[in-house]
């Protein structure tokens, strides 16, 4: 059983509710498969290069139209869960580490 305090029920509320897509569960699993450390560890994963993947790539085989991949990861985005920086021409996501931590310790 989880020791949240009442105050973090909300944050984790949206969290569920963002990765209770199919599509969005798989775009966040392959982003923390992208993690070089392994998931829900405390590093900030946005910082190697590898750990990044372009929006385009997060789509690929989910067998969804390039504007629905953007869809879901503004509802990944907005709930916390990762972080979207534009780098050229490319929008790339990562994991926020915060949101990380505070599913494991939701878990624990």
């Amino acid at each position: 059983m989880s020791n949240y305090r009442e105050e973090h029920v909300p944050r984790m509320a949206e969290m569920f509710k963002a990765l209770s897509n199919p599509n969005r569960l798989k775009i966040f699993l392959r982003l923390l498969a992208c993690c070089p450390t392994g998931p829900f560890q405390t590093i900030d994963c946005g910082t190697e290069p590898e750990a990044c993947a372009c929006v385009g790539e997060l789509g690929q085989d989910l067998a969804i139209v390039p504007s629905t991949i953007s869809h879901h990861v503004k509802e990944l985005r907005r709930a916390g869960l990762i972080r979207v920086e534009r780098r050229g021409q490319k929008m790339e996501c990562s994991l926020d580490p915060e949101a990380l931590t505070a599913l494991r310790g939701f878990f624990s």
